[in-house]
């Protein structure tokens, strides 16, 4: 990655700025993600103060920001898994496109990989889009798996989604 990025989780008052990404983000990628961006535009600031709650300390779940100085260039989340204790996952990946195949992703991915070694997570699992062979190819470079499980993605039917997995190290 570029020595200018750097890392860090978002904080706990950092509410704007997560609505700000997340919304870059769908508008960004309208076919990447699970909801819309008109819907995500109108969602009240009670749902960003509770999402933002959800992903900052004292949570368990996180979100990274990848910096460039005061400029976020991309994010992730790093989440537990809701069905099984010894998992996680990767949501919400998104890097700027001006700032993309610069080694961003892959730190990002790095980034939620640590998280869940703290946590002492067996395994991280994610979403990724089939139509994007560029996002495929970062997450099998770091270690992921296409498990065969596929689906469509909520916001555009036309599309999939398909999941894949990394075993972790304990």
């Amino acid at each position: 990655m570029t020595r200018s990025v750097s890392l860090r989780r978002l904080a706990p008052s950092e509410v704007a700025l997560h609505r700000d990404l997340r919304l870059r983000a769908l508008q960004d990628s309208p076919d990447s993600f699970g909801e819309t961006f008109a819907d995500a535009f109108v969602r009240p600031l009670e749902h960003w103060e509770t999402l933002t709650r959800s992903v900052t300390e004292p949570s368990a779940q996180v979100m990274l920001l990848a910096c460039r100085g005061d400029d976020v260039v991309g994010s992730a989340y790093g989440l537990l898994d809701r069905t099984r204790a010894d998992a996680g996952r990767v949501g919400g990946m998104w890097v700027d496109p001006a700032w993309r195949r610069r080694g961003v992703g892959r730190a990002l991915l790095e980034g939620v990989v640590a998280w869940a070694g703290e946590r002492g997570l067996g395994r991280l699992g994610l979403w990724a889009p089939a139509h994007s062979p560029a996002a495929i190819a970062l997450y099998t470079r770091a270690g992921f798996r296409e498990t065969g499980e596929r689906r469509p993605i909520p916001t555009n039917p036309s599309l999939w989604i398909v999941a894949m997995e990394r075993e972790l190290s304990r």
